[in-house]
């Protein structure tokens, strides 16, 4: 029972990771389908705890720091880390991975040119290349985001934790960023080789076939929804060069995600759903 009412104050607490985590469930869902979207949940959680209760410890991977607990009695911890920090990883590593795929893979798109679906091809999905981007796409989320949250005593997230050793990047060392490059790469890893490993299961073998408008798209809008909260959270206690800086990084991606979309193909909408729902790669007309 205290665990459960614990549960019901971290939702009251953080709601706006809980929106972001119902947006995450949402849109992966939707793309890789329900079953794989857990399994992507739980191994991305149990990676995330066990690089936090490492690195709070003895400083591997990210570095050396210490939560405060001051939420203590308010959220959910497990140990010294709180719940919803360490679940924050599968969305965050979702969102980057869903967009390393729509920007790697072939696009069409319907005459009005909102609807996008990406051709789906498993191989390319689980290829090194789309591995390495997507990793480096969290690693450029937490750029925006670990600043932030390290002020959090300026706004309503409150001051959960800090590094005993203040680092060059707006008081975040560089160990910090390696570390996400590390946890991202070993989520996004063990997801592709999962994903593999149950492609021929009875109840994965059709996942994440169904034709929604617009479904290439979503983990991309969640990716981008994320940063611009914290933006605007940047702006919002006076932080303008972080926010500048912030800002330059999610104008260079939106920039690459706009190039993305435009070089995508017309076709008709027989043709987009067709693609949408086809397990294996499919050759658009030109």
């Amino acid at each position: 029972m205290d665990t459960l009412l614990l549960l019901i104050s971290t939702i009251i607490l953080r709601p706006y990771v809980f929106v972001l985590l119902s947006m995450y469930l949402v849109a992966g869902g939707l793309q890789f389908g329900r079953r794989r979207i857990v399994i992507f949940t739980i191994s991305a959680y149990l990676i995330a705890f066990a690089s936090e209760y490492t690195s709070t410890r003895i400083g591997i991977p990210y570095g050396m720091y210490i939560y405060t607990g001051i939420t203590q009695g308010k959220e959910l911890y497990l140990s010294n880390v709180p719940f919803m920090d360490s679940l924050s990883y599968a969305f965050l590593a979702y969102f980057s991975y869903s967009l390393a795929i729509l920007v790697t893979s072939q696009l069409c798109r319907n005459g009005n040119g909102y609807d996008v679906q990406v051709v789906r091809d498993k191989r390319h999905w689980r290829s090194g290349g789309v591995l390495v981007l997507g990793a480096i796409f969290m690693v450029l989320q937490d750029v925006v985001v670990d600043p932030v949250a390290l002020r959090g005593s300026a706004w309503f997230l409150g001051q959960i934790y800090y590094y005993p050793d203040a680092g060059i990047y707006f008081g975040v060392p560089l160990s910090n960023y390696f570390g996400w490059l590390v946890v991202a790469l070993a989520i996004i890893y063990a997801f592709q080789r999962i994903d593999g490993l149950v492609e021929g299961w009875p109840g994965f073998r059709d996942e994440g076939l169904r034709y929604v408008p617009g479904k290439a798209l979503l983990g991309t809008f969640c990716y981008f929804a994320t940063m611009l909260f914290n933006l605007l959270i940047t702006f919002y206690i006076g932080e303008y060069l972080l926010g500048l800086v912030s800002l330059t990084i999610a104008g260079t991606l939106l920039y690459i995600v706009r190039a993305s979309i435009l070089a995508a193909r017309f076709v008709d909408q027989a043709e987009l759903e067709r693609v949408a729902t086809s397990p294996a790669p499919k050759e658009i007309p030109a």
